[in-house]
């Protein structure tokens, strides 16, 4: 058992209402800098839609992850050794800055330079690329609640397998049908970028598992760019290197958390420590898509156990991050009730960023200028959203993006957060545990307990419940590279070594 520990962010998108506060916080925070503009390192995308860069996830063409030949192999979609020396100079599977959008601004100056005249002055846009005028096409998140628009929701990838009938069904209620998905760098146990990198230059830190890039080493072969399934590598038009997320990791080293997770209006964003057994990552990653949620959930620890706890020590991690891992948030929502999972198992990379799949009200269908609910109303009020087959949005939908397709892991997802509704609706309307509830509970194999905790970290969390983040040891990280006695006296005029990547 090699136990290692990883800092992990779970987004709850019953929750999120798409204000793009975190999206504006980290923007004004890391990508605030020439060849940075078209840089979204969070963004948030409306859902069904093709997100940003347009169709990210049609790995068809982008080539992303990792693709398992079902014998016990697993190899880069994007190339492998001699085609990534053949493609050095040309990758066809990198986006185009039309795949993001060409960054602008305004010339704000005509609007107190201009003559006078009749005609109102305007600031006509122009590129922050070229400074040339030009006309606006797109934008980051030029599809925001445009769920129902021909141009972006039909196109949404996620959408595959659904019937016609029910695409007819979500584009006739067009403008109420969509939820908002925020999304990161997933900081994943099997990166693809890290595989892809032709320089070394990306790496995954030991002690937190924050992926970041070195671009000292980076030669801008942006193979990472590629490779990253997810979108999530950047590369600076005007350095000539690649940027992503870094998990705000100087924030995260000094007890804070991340400016995205910091700012959430909607407090969706939890942090915590998760305890992993790096030594099942290659068995957790070649199994039928239809498992990799299982596998992913079983590489990640109990820290209560006092096996795993043990083999922690044994590894070098101390007991307060052991500490962390026990009072996590994410490993509550993820492991203990079974209500998150990672965004698309099936690229392969194993993500470490987790979401609980928003719990859609049903599916109404007009006919004859009356709504029809189709489904039985003469029980309990409540119980019109117990059939998830007419949810709004389709349990098939949800598995595409959450369960690589796998609808049984979603309904229980959906039927678990269902049954903590029943139960605190029943305690609000009838004042206790009625029987509809205790039923609803029973189903799902949660204690009124465990559904009032659930209940109150959903809805009432403290900062410090929401934000677990232990206190980082930098001697610790000095000592898994170098002796910190021969360090003495380099703190100030002296040579320090640089460290080098580990095991």
């Amino acid at each position: 058992m090699n136990v290692r520990t990883h800092m992990s962010m779970l987004f709850h998108l019953d929750k999120c209402i798409g204000c793009h506060t975190c999206s504006v916080a980290c923007k004004n925070l890391w990508t605030d800098r020439e060849g940075t503009e078209y840089m979204w390192w969070n963004n948030v995308e409306t859902r069904p839609g093709t997100g940003y860069p347009t169709g990210w996830e049609d790995q068809q063409f982008y080539q992303g992850g990792w693709r398992y030949d079902g014998r016990g192999g697993l190899s880069l979609r994007l190339h492998n050794k001699t085609q990534g020396l053949t493609r050095l100079f040309f990758n066809p599977a990198l986006p185009d800055l039309k795949d993001y959008y060409e960054p602008f601004t305004f010339r704000y100056g005509d609007l107190f330079t201009a003559p006078e005249g009749d005609d109102q002055p305007t600031a006509r846009p122009v590129s922050m690329i070229t400074g040339e005028p030009m006309e606006i096409e797109t934008g980051p998140n030029w599809d925001d609640d445009l769920s129902g628009s021909d141009v972006y929701a039909r196109n949404d990838p996620s959408l595959e397998g659904l019937s016609e009938q029910v695409r007819a069904q979500l584009e006739e209620i067009e403008g109420v049908v969509f939820n908002y998905l925020p999304r990161i760098c997933n900081h994943c146990l099997n990166p693809a970028c890290v595989a892809a990198c032709p320089s070394g230059a990306i790496y995954k830190r030991g002690e937190d598992g924050v992926v970041l890039v070195n671009e000292n080493k980076c030669k801008a072969w942006r193979m990472c760019v590629a490779a990253c399934p997810y979108k999530k590598v950047y590369y600076n038009w005007s350095t000539g290197k690649s940027e992503k997320c870094i998990l705000c990791f100087p924030r995260l080293e000094t007890g804070q958390a991340p400016a995205c997770a910091h700012s959430c209006v909607g407090r969706i964003r939890y942090m915590g420590v998760l305890l992993y057994d790096a030594d099942r990552i290659p068995e957790a990653a070649m199994v039928d898509d239809h498992d990799l949620v299982e596998t992913q959930l079983e590489a990640i620890l109990d820290p209560f156990d006092p096996e795993v706890i043990a083999a922690a020590k044994k590894n070098g991690i101390t007991d307060d991050w052991i500490k962390a891992a026990q009072d996590s948030p994410v490993y509550k929502f993820v492991k203990e009730w079974r209500l998150a999972l990672p965004l698309h198992p099936e690229f392969r990379t194993m993500a470490m960023m987790f979401y609980i799949p928003p719990l859609s009200p049903v599916m109404s269908v007009v006919e004859d200028r009356a709504l029809n609910l189709a489904l039985d109303t003469s029980g309990p009020e409540f119980e019109l959203f117990a059939d998830l087959s007419k949810a709004r949005l389709p349990v098939r939908y949800l598995a595409n993006l959450f369960s690589a397709g796998n609808e049984g892991i979603i309904e229980g997802v959906l039927k678990r957060l269902l049954a903590v509704r029943i139960f605190k609706r029943a305690e609000s309307v009838d004042g206790g545990l009625n029987d509809a509830a205790r039923a609803a509970l029973d189903e799902v194999g949660l204690t009124p307990e465990t559904a009032e905790a659930i209940y109150r970290l959903t809805t009432q969390p403290t900062l410090d419940e929401r934000f677990v983040i232990p206190p980082y040891h930098r001697e610790a990280s000095i000592e898994a590279w170098n002796d910190p006695l021969e360090r003495k006296g380099q703190e100030g005029f002296g040579y320090i070594q640089p460290p080098v990547r580990g095991d």
